[in-house]
């Protein structure tokens, strides 16, 4: 390794020290590093000095270690930290210069004009999205800062298990306004606690439906329960849409009665944070973070009613029309940022 800057190196010290002490463990001190070279190196390509974000470096270490001290426990409904340590800002701060600004996107900045006016006559907005990184959360925020930066601040994301579990995820989790579930893909491990999680998630449910009753909230779930992920041929797939997942979040709206109103999102962020090649049920994965653009296009409102496929007398299937129909709206949207055709 080059030569160290004197922040760097009381970085390393204090990385070490935590180690030597068994704070924190052997896997987590190699994924710390391993981050950290990855980290380095986009900051390099950025052509930003190093010494601008090791002080953010030093903060993202104090707060994963206190993770290993005493691990924060998330309510079903978490409302974002900011006093006294203001985790919402901090998590923009690590994550902003990871991010080339001269190439990044956001479209249907019209349709982002007609979300502030439902809001502000105290309509819901439910975003029906892709899901690619740890980071989304603070990829949309900072990339609606600029034009929506009321709405990049108050929305509300459905999180799953493993960003409130992860000493490493949970900091900038708690920077986030979350409605805490278990997905689909993780609710039977281990066996014994299924039934546990399936009552959380019917309480998370029940806490969304009284957000929707209250009015003027912006929620962003993704129905496929998990990442985006690279198939065989080495391209990024969005991962197909659950409808009961999708019918859940319908169901509770109309069950709220306050008008909501669903929207297409696509993202395109995976080489910001890309994801492990196979999911993974242990927690612990490395986070090869990279320097990147990201985009967002933001899709008119999809008729929850009215889609190709509407007229199916046979419930099952409609259901499964209606998210195939979100799904493919947002794969094909994904796939027009990327620039790949359809």
């Amino acid at each position: 390794m080059d030569k160290k800057s004197i922040s760097e190196q009381v970085f390393f010290d204090q990385l070490e020290d935590l180690h030597k002490r068994h704070v924190i463990p052997d896997k987590y001190y190699r994924i710390i590093l391993q981050f950290y070279d990855c980290f380095k190196m986009a900051i390099e390509q950025a052509r930003q000095p190093l010494e601008s974000v090791i002080s953010t470096f030093l903060l993202f270490l104090k707060l994963v270690r206190d993770q290993f001290e005493h691990p924060y426990s998330f309510e079903p409904y978490h409302q974002k930290i900011r006093q006294p340590i203001d985790y919402y800002q901090f998590s923009l701060d690590f994550i902003r210069p990871l991010i080339d600004f001269s190439r990044s996107t956001v479209q249907g900045l019209d349709v982002l004009d007609e979300i502030e006016h439902q809001r502000s006559c105290g309509e819901n907005i439910v975003f029906l999205a892709n899901h690619q990184t740890e980071t989304d959360p603070q990829a949309i925020a900072i990339l609606l800062q600029k034009t929506h930066p009321r709405l990049a601040e108050s929305m509300i994301y459905v999180a799953g298990e493993r960003v409130v579990t992860d000493p490493i995820a949970i900091p900038f989790s708690m920077g986030c306004d979350l409605l805490c579930v278990y997905s689909k893909r993780y609710i039977d491990h281990p066996p014994e606690l299924k039934l546990e999680k399936q009552l959380h998630n019917k309480n998370t449910m029940e806490l969304m439906c009284r957000l929707l009753q209250e009015g003027g909230k912006a929620i962003y779930v993704a129905p496929s329960g998990g990442r985006d992920r690279k198939n065989a041929e080495g391209r990024v797939e969005v991962a197909p849409f659950d409808p009961q997942s999708v019918e859940m979040f319908y169901l509770m709206a109309q069950k709220a009665k306050t008008p909501t109103h669903f929207y297409p999102l696509s993202l395109d962020t995976y080489d910001l944070l890309p994801p492990p090649d196979t999911i993974q049920k242990e927690l612990g994965e490395k986070r090869p973070a990279k320097y990147c653009p990201i985009h967002l296009l933001f899709a008119p409102e999809f008729d929850m009613e009215r889609f190709e496929g509407f007229q199916e007398k046979d419930k099952r299937k409609r259901r499964e029309m209606r998210a195939y129909a979100i799904w493919n709206l947002v794969k094909n949207n994904f796939l027009t940022l990327r620039g790949v055709s359809s």
